[in-house]
């Protein structure tokens, strides 16, 4: 698909459209809240930035959610190695990326409006919960799991038993994420925005939510065809 950005796209709707590009504009110092209303030209030019470089950083971020998104039915038939390495570099490092990223602006919404807004707080609570948890469970996948299925495929341990016993503990692990997501949505009410919500309350819930797709797709390549082929 062809990148839908332009130096006439206003700031406002770059982030609307794609939310990871928040991050991009708050490295540039870049207002998209406040002063999100402006071609990102004119914020370019008021900001004397280069905008043939910050295009270029945004078309990043694009590459990177259009290869995210794209159909995963290829790999029912790829090899576990090529599976677990694509795991590691989309999901793995991404995920990561994201919740370093996306926690200042929960832990800012939540300070800014969460006294008129108390299931605000409720988010902050869930998401550090959920972003602890994934984190381990990653570091769990990378250092261990993925390590002996490895193992297992060039035939060096035929420890089967041991990696159906690792592979039974991610996906109670991947439950209670799933959870904790359910959790999240069920507390914003599937992210309904108030009326007073301003740019950086919209950009966390977009986030959160992208967050939520990103998570369901990485337990589906997991759950549904790497770990049943060692079960």
């Amino acid at each position: 698909m062809t990148f839908p950005f332009t130096a006439n796209s206003l700031v406002k709707d770059i982030v609307n459209e794609l939310p990871k590009t928040s991050d991009v504009f708050k490295r540039n110092r870049i207002d998209f809240c406040c002063g999100g209303n402006i071609p990102l030209a004119q914020a370019v030019a008021q900001n004397e930035l280069d905008i043939e470089a910050l295009l270029e950083e945004l078309k990043e971020v694009y590459d990177k959610y259009e290869k995210a998104e794209k159909d995963v039915e290829v790999w029912t038939e790829s090899d576990s190695l090529i599976i677990m390495d694509h795991v590691i570099q989309n999901y793995h490092r991404v995920s990561e990326e994201e919740l370093k990223n996306l926690s200042p602006y929960v832990t800012k919404v939540s300070r800014v409006h969460g006294g008129n807004h108390p299931e605000l707080l409720k988010v902050y609570e869930l998401f550090y919960e959920f972003k602890k948890e994934l984190l381990e469970h990653m570091e769990k996948e990378e250092s261990i799991v993925f390590p002996l299925i490895k193992q297992l495929e060039d035939g060096t341990v035929e420890n089967r038993e041991e990696a159906i016993r690792l592979i039974v503990e991610l996906e109670k692990e991947h439950d209670h994420a799933g959870e904790i997501l359910r959790q999240i949505r069920t507390v914003t009410a599937d992210f309904a925005l108030p009326l007073d919500a301003c740019g950086t309350y919209r950009l966390v819930y977009a986030r959160l939510e992208a967050l939520e797709g990103l998570t369901f797709m990485h337990v589906h390549l997991e759950n549904n065809i790497l770990f049943p082929r060692y079960m």
